[in-house]
């Protein structure tokens, strides 16, 4: 995946009751299947008693259909998961997980009803989630000497980069995730910032 977009930045619920049937939507982030499978089982978690829990995930970009699941967990074919899939697809939101606790009240909403309802439901939690920017990231490894480390550390917060580990021996090894765009610039920055001595490497992805 390539790029910027929104992507959820927390989780939301949000209710709505249809004739009687109470429909309790979930959404938050999921950049990949195992993810979106433990939001939807966090869901069940909390609504051990609903009838149904429908769902569906799009772990990629927004409108890819790449990374896509849905259940419709015992409601009829094609009334759940594929309407809130559909709109997941159909936002500017990424890396999303969509999971739809109902209660059965009692009243048969039909095919058409239910479609609307889980639909609906996916739409209003998505409204009701903050996002932010997913920034497109790479993995390099930085080895310096120890004079360097305070220059080069300067460096990574200078160019958005986190540091996801430190390791001493010799010298200093570090493991960042740098914005894509980015990367030639932290080259640059610790060859400067090391006479040359310092080593940027990519990881694997």
């Amino acid at each position: 995946m390539s790029g910027q977009y929104a992507v959820p930045a927390d989780s939301v619920e949000v209710e709505e009751e249809v004739r009687r049937s109470r429909f309790l939507t979930s959404v938050g982030r999921a950049t990949s299947r195992t993810e979106a499978l433990e939001f939807v089982q966090g869901v069940k978690d909390r609504h051990p008693g609903a009838t149904h829990h429908c769902w569906a995930f799009n772990a990629g970009a927004p409108s890819s259909t790449a990374s896509i699941g849905m259940s419709d967990d015992g409601e009829p074919h094609g009334t759940a998961g594929r309407p809130m899939l559909t709109v997941l697809l159909n936002s500017d939101v990424g890396e999303v997980v969509a999971v739809c606790a109902r209660y059965y009240g009692g009243t048969k909403l039909g095919t058409g009803g239910l479609a609307k309802a889980y639909a609906s439901g996916a739409r209003r939690a998505l409204e009701a989630c903050s996002t932010t920017v997913r920034v497109d990231t790479v993995p390099v490894s930085v080895l310096v000497t120890y004079d360097a480390t305070e220059r080069v550390e300067r460096i990574f917060s200078a160019l958005d980069a986190i540091v996801a580990e430190r390791a001493f021996a010799a010298d200093v090894l570090y493991r960042v995730l740098i914005p894509r765009s980015r990367r030639s610039e932290l080259e640059t920055a610790v060859a400067d910032a090391t006479a040359g001595l310092g080593i940027v490497a990519r990881d694997p992805e």
